[in-house]
């Protein structure tokens, strides 16, 4: 039910939950042979892979056509979310038809690569089963309509979209808008679902007051980043459909003050079993207890490590206090200037390129990478740093982007220092930061994606943010040895972030915490700004609970992975390059399946 972004970093390819809205034909059924870049020449399994991920994919796309568009996969640009009755209940029964013809051919199937596949499409398929199951049980529908129309249109008003494509953005809008013939308004959709759900919600909860505020807090910027999209790319003719759209979402953002922000709950926390799948769903296979345990005794570790690197700072620059905090604080007093902080980033990634070279860490990629600034309303719908990945179907050179954010709003009810961010705009943040969006990390992993060719499988349905988070903390900790002290002492305050994640996350949600005192938390111990301490809880809280802990959690089953593969193969004969190539070469899988394939195939053993 909830807008959510699987990850903080990423993506398009993880977008909201949107379905097809509308009675016009069904768009052209996806060929069996689009994948993530694996063209004509691609080995005959993974062709009868993508004949069996097919009818999922279809499923997908008939219920999500804005994810369609940020796979990559044509004819659905001009479909839009339906939220029209029984949508969760029709979804689930298309998957469930699927998922039991999977299984059919799971059955039968010989070849060892195709029936690991269909293992991952009879999971993804019976994950978003449960998970839409839990939602739709134990919480009133709620949605976030403006940033869902922004990112609907998002996908298909950007550069690396071809014209042609980036033309049915008029049509999409006019869908959300109810001016195609067959459509409803999107505002009056969810207004209605909300609305029933409300009027007899039983014992599911209520939205809490945040998450509607938070709504209602942004949806003028992402309306005035909708209206300059359509103005960027210069498709004239789409005034009268946005005019008719800016009033629907004034009139759902009334709706929302005085109907439902009254009966909002000032609680945040999810039911524990919505908590549970949505941990599944992230790649994180542990209890919260686990997870906890995780997080603090790597965070102990991690403060004495970083006290270290501190204090030879400190002394190499005649600082007053060794103390990390004091020191990062320091460091940051060191602000680029707005107008240099795009070119240093681009200088750093020809560092970090000359490192991963040098040392052998990792195959680069043939095509560089791109660096970009977030526009105000990308920076209010995601405001961290995040790469944006290329469509994994029918990419023709699409590349990945590493998106920088300029600003972001302040909480609720906030001051404008509430939303202060001095996190990535000074020179030592900007080597650690490098490594995890660009190279070694989600840039590189996506290109490799893209230029070596894989399954739509593992691409798509293993896709999992304990994954594709643990690579870019991962990323950091093979940079780290060669980075200056500076860029390692604050590649070390990431890493104590994400180890602070995995324990604030499920604690918050247990009520361990208030909002306020992990903000504050955050604030001293980890020395974050105040935007980003803020973002962060908000992520925690009601954004994405959860998916937090994924990084540290992918991360720590990465080092495992390594430790028992060079135990394995012998240290003088373990190949960094070779292993990293070969878990990229993987695609997306989750941390048990990308195990099972490094101690099988990378060793040459048994698991």
């Amino acid at each position: 039910m909830r807008s959510l972004r699987h990850s903080l970093c990423i993506l398009p390819l993880l977008l909201p939950v949107f379905a097809a809205c509308g009675k016009s034909p069904p768009p052209a059924a996806p060929s069996a042979s689009t994948s993530a870049a694996a063209g004509p020449g691609a080995p005959a399994w993974i062709a009868r892979s993508n004949e069996a991920a097919r009818p999922l994919l279809e499923v997908v796309a008939k219920y999500r056509p804005e994810r369609a568009t940020s796979y990559g996969l044509e004819g659905y640009d001009d479909q839009v979310a339906d939220l029209r009755d029984k949508h969760e209940e029709r979804q689930r029964a298309d998957m469930t038809r699927v998922k039991d013809s999977l299984q059919s051919k799971l059955a039968t199937e010989t070849d060892p690569l195709v029936k690991q596949d269909l293992e991952i499409l009879v999971r993804a398929a019976d994950q978003r089963i449960r998970a839409s199951e839990a939602h739709q049980r134990y919480e009133v529908p709620f949605y976030r309509v403006t940033e869902r129309v922004f990112d609907g249109l998002r996908v298909l008003l950007e550069d690396r979209i071809p014209p042609a494509r980036q033309k049915l953005a008029l049509t999409r809008l006019r869908r959300y808008a109810g001016l195609e013939p067959g459509s409803t308004p999107f505002t009056e959709l969810a207004r209605t679902e909300t609305s029933n759900a409300l009027a007899n919600p039983g014992t599911r909860l209520p939205p809490s007051r945040i998450d509607v505020e938070k709504e209602l807090q942004n949806s003028p910027v992402l309306v005035d980043g909708i209206d300059k999209l359509f103005q960027k790319y210069h498709l004239d003719g789409y005034q009268p459909s946005f005019a008719t759209l800016k009033q629907q979402i004034a009139a759902y953002q009334d709706y929302l003050r005085k109907e439902v922000l009254p009966r909002t709950r000032t609680d945040f926390r999810m039911a524990p079993e919505v908590y549970a799948v949505e941990l599944e769903g992230f790649g994180v296979d542990r209890k919260p207890e686990q997870l906890i345990a995780l997080g603090h005794q790597g965070f102990d570790a991690l403060q004495a490590e970083m006290q270290k690197v501190a204090a030879q700072i400190a002394r190499a620059r005649h600082l007053p206090s060794s103390d990390y905090r004091d020191v990062i604080l320091a460091l940051k007093k060191e602000q680029i200037a707005p107008n240099d902080v795009l070119p240093l980033y681009k200088k750093r990634l020809t560092e970090v390129e000359a490192i991963i070279a040098r040392e052998h860490l990792v195959t680069l990629p043939t095509r560089p990478a791109v660096i970009r600034l977030g526009s105000e309303a990308e920076n209010a719908a995601l405001p961290a740093p995040h790469m944006s990945a290329p469509r994994l179907i029918g990419n023709t050179g699409e590349k990945g982007e590493f998106i920088l954010p300029t600003s972001v709003p302040p909480p609720p009810g906030g001051k404008a220092s509430d939303a202060q961010m001095d996190d990535f705009s000074y020179a030592a943040a900007t080597w650690t930061l490098t490594a995890h969006e660009a190279r070694p990390g989600h840039e590189l992993q996506f290109a490799s994606l893209v230029e070596r060719g894989i399954s739509l499988a593992r691409a798509i349905f293993a896709a999992n943010s304990a994954n594709i988070e643990g690579w870019g903390l991962y990323s950091e900790y093979i940079t780290y040895p060669f980075m200056p002290p500076e860029g390692q002492l604050v590649s070390l305050q990431f890493r104590l972030h994400r180890a602070a994640r995995v324990f604030l996350d499920p604690e918050l949600q247990q009520g361990k915490w208030t909002p306020e005192a992990a903000r504050a938390f955050l604030q001293k111990e980890v020395v974050l700004s105040p935007g980003f301490a803020n973002s962060e809880v908000e992520r925690y809280t009601y954004k994405m609970p959860g998916q937090a802990t994924s990084y540290f959690y992918g991360y720590t089953r990465m080092l495992e992975l390594r430790r028992d593969v060079e135990a394995r193969v012998g240290a003088t004969k373990f190949d960094a390059q070779k292993f990293h190539d070969f878990i990229l070469q993987q695609g997306l899988l989750p941390p048990n399946l990308l195990r099972e394939a490094a101690l099988k195939e990378f060793t040459g053993g048994g698991n």
